[in-house]
């Protein structure tokens, strides 16, 4: 990616932006191990259940798996080693 991109940060500096592709899209959820992550910012948890509602109701045949991050703002190694072993796809709660 050569485009510049300008990314405002509420920690009051900016970080460096490296772009990077999205992960390939899934043809499908049936069958597929989802993780439903709550960043723990304002309300993501209710987000995240909602989501996880929604799945039940939708595609029951994804196996849903609701967890949270350690820490907002702070990468989690051991979640993320996780989520790519045991899982095909995440979903990042942010708050509503």
């Amino acid at each position: 990616m050569s485009r510049t991109i300008r990314v405002h940060d509420p920690r009051g500096f900016p970080p460096e932006v490296i772009g990077k592709q999205l992960a390939p899209r899934l043809e499908n959820l049936e069958g597929k191990t989802i993780y439903l992550v709550d960043c723990l910012f304002d309300n993501s948890d209710v987000f995240v259940d909602q989501l996880r509602q929604w799945f039940g109701e939708h595609l029951p045949g994804t196996d849903v798996r609701m967890v949270r991050a350690r820490e907002s703002w702070v990468d989690d190694p051991d979640l993320r080693a996780r989520i790519e072993a045991d899982g095909d796809g995440a979903i990042l709660g942010v708050g509503l």
